[in-house]
């Protein structure tokens, strides 16, 4: 009988575990250029719980937010930003280029950079 129940038990604890143990992490290089990334870049799709990093470069000063999670953050020239985040809320995330902080603040922003799709476990 106390067999049983240790084997039940770890089922239990397995079952409970194994929903977070599938989340993966994943990377994605986006270039940025005139203001857009490649098409085959422009979207970009997850699943919740996965860990996830952008690799940001471009060819001028820009800031870059990902709207939902609330993360901006602001890409120089020559160099490569990391924009990452645990893919927590389900829903599509649109990324836009801002010209500034104050600009992110008031949502004013240019074309839709990037869409992030996060599909529920």
């Amino acid at each position: 009988m106390r067999r049983i129940a240790a084997v039940l038990s770890v089922i239990a604890m397995v079952g409970l575990v194994a929903p977070f143990a599938r989340a993966a992490e994943l990377t994605f290089a986006l270039k940025i250029e005139h203001g857009q990334v490649p098409a085959n870049t422009r979207l970009i799709r997850v699943m919740q719980g996965d860990t996830v990093k952008l690799e940001l470069s471009t060819d001028r000063r820009q800031f870059v937010h990902l709207h939902g999670y609330e993360i901006l953050k602001e890409v120089m020239p020559g160099t490569v930003t990391e924009l990452a985040f645990t893919a927590n809320l389900a829903g599509r995330f649109p990324v836009h280029l801002h010209a500034g902080p104050a600009e992110a603040d008031d949502h004013g922003h240019e074309d839709t950079l990037v869409n992030i799709e996060v599909y529920p476990r």
